[in-house]
């Protein structure tokens, strides 16, 4: 398991593509709020559940000055796949390491059925405008799970 964050804590840099090799990091959000959310596999239930939540209250969280960013371990195939299939309109970004996870202490443990392994963990972190992390939730729930940040944020 790795360390995991709290509310204050500097947000850890990180640099990674997209599925068309665009590549977001840190500093290029420097003066902004995101929502950077992990995911562990793209097309998957749960997953899907969060993604689409997201997608369907993109506009309210721009409006109150938030981007939303996606991270997973999946490669640009998978994400690309994934973004086309649901309409995905923010970018998900690739983290086949696990390195950024691992940095934000979303990286881990975890059971599913009688199978247990080590993987990336459902999580979210808000950034804020200096850098700091406003929000940093581990193993969050994808059904609801966007509604409960809205209403946190007075979204």
């Amino acid at each position: 398991m790795t360390t995991q964050l709290s509310t204050g804590d500097t947000a850890p840099d990180f640099s990674l593509a997209d599925a068309e090799g665009t590549t977001f990091s840190k500093a290029d959000f420097a003066g902004r709020k995101v929502i950077l959310y992990f995911y562990p596999k793209a097309a998957t239930p749960g997953c899907t559940t969060e993604a689409c939540d997201f997608r369907d209250n993109l506009s309210s969280l721009a409006a109150a000055g938030f981007e939303v960013l996606g991270v997973s371990p999946d490669d640009a195939e998978s994400i690309r796949a994934f973004a086309a299939d649901e309409g995905l309109t923010f970018p998900l970004l690739s983290d086949p390491g696990a390195e950024v996870a691992k940095a934000y202490g979303s990286f881990g443990e975890k059971t599913i059925g009688d199978r247990t392994f080590e993987g990336t963990l459902r999580s979210t972190f808000v950034i804020a405008e200096d850098g700091t992390l406003d929000r940093a939730e581990y193993n969050v729930d994808a059904q609801g799970h966007v509604a409960r940040l809205r209403e946190e944020l007075g979204v």
